[in-house]
Formats: structure tokens, C-alpha cells, sequence
């Protein structure tokens, strides 16, 4: 996924509006942080706005060996944000814990990540192409309710979770594929059943058309360490 996003012209726009939102989250909260962990930005541009408005923010990316669901090597941040991540572990609650348990006292965490209502238009294709026999073509997601009580779980204070729709068009079912591929959205199951043949991705391809709108639900958790 990293070599994709070196690419020229590579799609960013789930990276993008998860940035722009939790600028804003920060902006109405007036939290300022010292130290910021960013997990997750393939972008770069969150930490190095945090680094010019003088936060010392440690970047690292799950690709190149960070793991969420160990214990952080370091802890004491003001800030950690998880992008484009949380929705992939195996121990959801396991790693909300880890990450409050690296903030210092006082200090805020946000994690956004596609929920549960995400690709129904994909959903819908991968139906009409499997038929009788669907198979897992989509790893399970996080829904609102879900997200509330892991938080709670995991001990966050003040936990906040809401959603919002991003929307896409797309001219192709093959468009769309290649943009979650790019952007790491692909299927992560270990057994996400067997490949398609070529009538079964045809029936897909009729089924999601051209000039599709998808649909991303991005779901933000956030909290405080007391």
C-alpha cells in the first residue's frame, strides 16, 4: 500500500478528510499538545502541521512494523491519533487499552477509521456476483454502538464516537477496487474465499455499473487519559 501512495496521483481522499476532521476536533477542543504520537498518516501532513505549530510529533506506520496491538514502547504523549488503522486489528479492545495507556495524564486520543456502513454498492455487487454462495469478500467493520462500548472498555474518559458519510463516485467497480487497494482497504481475512471467475466478476461489474456513488462511513473515537 505505501509503494501505491508514492504513486503520482494516488488516491488520498479517506487519508485527507480523517486529517482535515481531526484538525478541526483540535481546533474546538483548544488542545494544544506537546508531544504527539500520529499513527498511521501516510499523507505526513498531520504531523508536520503539528511539528510547525511546535509539537514534538513522532509519526509511525503499521506497514513498516509499528503493531497497535502491543504495548508502545514509549508513553507520556499529549496527543496520539490512529488513521485508516484501528478497523484491521485483531484485538480491537487490546489496542484502545495500549493507546491510553501510552498518553500522558490530561492527554487526548482520536482514532478514525471506515465503519460498518461502509461500500454498500460494493456490498450489493459482491452479493449479485456470489449468488447462492456468498463469500467473505470484505472483513468485518465496527459500527457505532460496537465502537461506544469497546471505549468504555477500554477505560477511556469523556468517550465520544460519531460517524459520517464520505461519498464517491466511481465510473467502475474496477475504479473502486483498485482506489481500496491503494488506500489499504482491501480485504484482510485470512480466508476471504475463493477468487472469482470471470462470469461471476462480470455479474459484479453489471451490478455496481458506471458513475456509481459509494459510500465510506468514517467512524472517530476519541477520549482523554484522567
Amino acid at each position: 500500500m505505501l509503494r501505491l501512495q508514492d504513486r503520482a496521483g494516488a488516491p488520498r481522499y479517506l487519508i485527507d478528510d480523517m486529517v482535515d476532521d481531526l484538525f478541526e476536533r483540535l481546533a474546538f477542543l483548544r488542545h494544544s499538545p506537546r508531544r504527539a504520537l500520529v499513527i498511521g498518516d501516510h499523507s505526513g501532513r498531520l504531523a508536520a502541521t503539528l511539528q510547525a505549530n511546535g509539537t514534538d510529533a513522532i509519526m509511525v506506520e503499521p506497514a513498516q512494523g509499528f503493531d497497535e496491538q502491543s504495548p508502545f514502547n514509549d508513553a507520556g504523549f499529549d496527543f496520539i491519533a490512529s488513521l485508516a488503522t484501528l478497523d484491521t486489528v485483531n484485538d480491537l479492545p487490546g489496542a484502545l487499552i495500549h493507546v491510553r495507556q501510552a498518553l500522558a495524564p490530561g492527554g487526548l486520543a482520536i482514532a478514525s477509521f471506515a465503519g460498518a456502513g461502509s461500500l454498500p454498492a460494493l456490498r450489493q455487487a459482491m452479493l449479485a456476483a456470489d449468488g447462492d454462495r456468498p463469500a467473505p469478500r470484505l472483513h468485518p467493520m465496527v459500527d457505532v454502538r460496537a465502537g461506544g462500548q469497546l471505549l468504555q472498555r477500554a477505560g477511556w474518559a469523556d468517550p465520544v464516537i460519531d460517524s459520517r458519510s464520505l461519498e464517491v463516485r466511481f465510473s467502475s467497480l474496477d475504479r473502486l477496487v483498485n482506489d481500496l487497494r491503494a488506500q489499504g482497504l482491501g480485504n484482510v481475512l485470512d480466508r476471504s474465499g475463493p477468487p472469482m471467475n470471470r462470469a461471476a466478476l462480470a455479474r459484479a461489474r453489471a451490478a455496481f455499473g458506471t458513475g456509481t456513488v459509494e459510500s465510506f462511513e468514517i467512524l472517530t473515537l476519541s477520549g482523554w487519559k484522567r
